[in-house]
């Protein structure tokens, strides 16, 4: 008798291996920046924080557009205003966004100014709407702000006003500016500063070696916060945001490179002997292409 052969058994083929070589050329291929990027966007929280990175200086970058107002914009009449709430009802009913006046009144005993809500003052908020103009990028005229009163010169601070009756927000959005791009001129230099000197310290060695490792013990001895508060102290009024701000990256700068400096240089020190180093300085190579 026949034994017919069962058809789940008759078609149970093994699935063929996977094929990994090309993946594995792929990589062998691949440059070391291509080899960084792959590993990098694996990182959820890294890729977050890139994006997050990337907000920033592109609100710092277009701060024209962002702020509703510009950085020195004063209205003497609003000194001290407090900050305005943003509300999307009223009287039961969605109106969409917007904030309420101010009225004025003055303290009977100290003659101070007092700020309280005018809720018969209506003040409609819109998206991209039109106000003081100004120059996108330093190249494009235009007045249109992200967002704002839908009538330019209505009162507007969201985080109210400081002393001289300009808008914390705006000022806030404006200085982001300086902020973020004082972290990577003062990271570059320090980059630049670790590379040459740790390289110079591990390649020639002997007494150089000594005063550059010398050189990085004494800077990292010394206390950065102090420093800064001593400066700050010490700053005059009357200088420039520019010579203030040179001061501070210069702070970063040397502080920043000692850690880097000797990472290099033990480097350099495991380098230093190898067959392709010696090719080179037999070829004539320069310290400085060496390094």
């Amino acid at each position: 008798m026949d034994i017919i052969p069962n058809a789940q058994q008759q078609f149970d083929v093994p699935a063929p291996p996977v094929q990994t070589h090309e993946v594995e050329v792929s990589i062998e291929l691949a440059s070391q920046w291509k080899l960084m990027w792959w590993k990098f966007r694996r990182h959820r929280l890294a890729v977050i924080g890139l994006i997050v990175v990337i907000m920033y200086y592109g609100i710092a970058l277009f701060a024209d557009f962002f702020a509703p107002q510009a950085a020195t914009t004063y209205i003497a009449e609003y000194v001290y205003a407090p900050p305005q709430q943003i509300h999307l009802f009223r009287d039961g009913q969605l109106v969409g966004p917007y904030v309420l006046g101010y009225t004025f009144e003055r303290d009977p005993v100290s003659f101070k100014k007092l700020f309280a809500v005018d809720e018969e003052t209506v003040i409609p908020l819109g998206f991209f709407v039109h106000g003081e103009s100004y120059k996108l990028l330093g190249l494009i005229e235009t007045d249109i702000h992200l967002f704002g009163p839908q009538e330019a010169g209505q009162p507007f601070y969201l985080l109210g006003a400081d002393a001289l009756g300009r808008d914390v927000l705006s000022r806030t959005i404006f200085s982001s500016r300086i902020s973020l791009s004082v972290a990577w001129v003062g990271v570059i230099i320090s980059m630049v500063l670790g590379i040459v000197l740790g390289g110079i310290s591990g390649l020639m060695g002997g007494i150089v070696d000594n005063l550059v490792q010398r050189l990085i013990e004494v800077t990292m001895s010394i206390p950065l916060l102090p420093i800064i508060i001593a400066v700050a102290a010490l700053v005059p009024i009357d200088w420039s945001v520019l010579r203030v701000y040179t001061i501070i990256v210069f702070l970063l700068a040397i502080t920043g490179w000692t850690g880097l400096a000797r990472v290099v240089r033990s480097k350099f020190l495991a380098l230093r002997e190898e067959d392709f180093v010696l090719s080179a300085r037999l070829d004539g190579v320069s310290t400085m292409d060496l390094i």
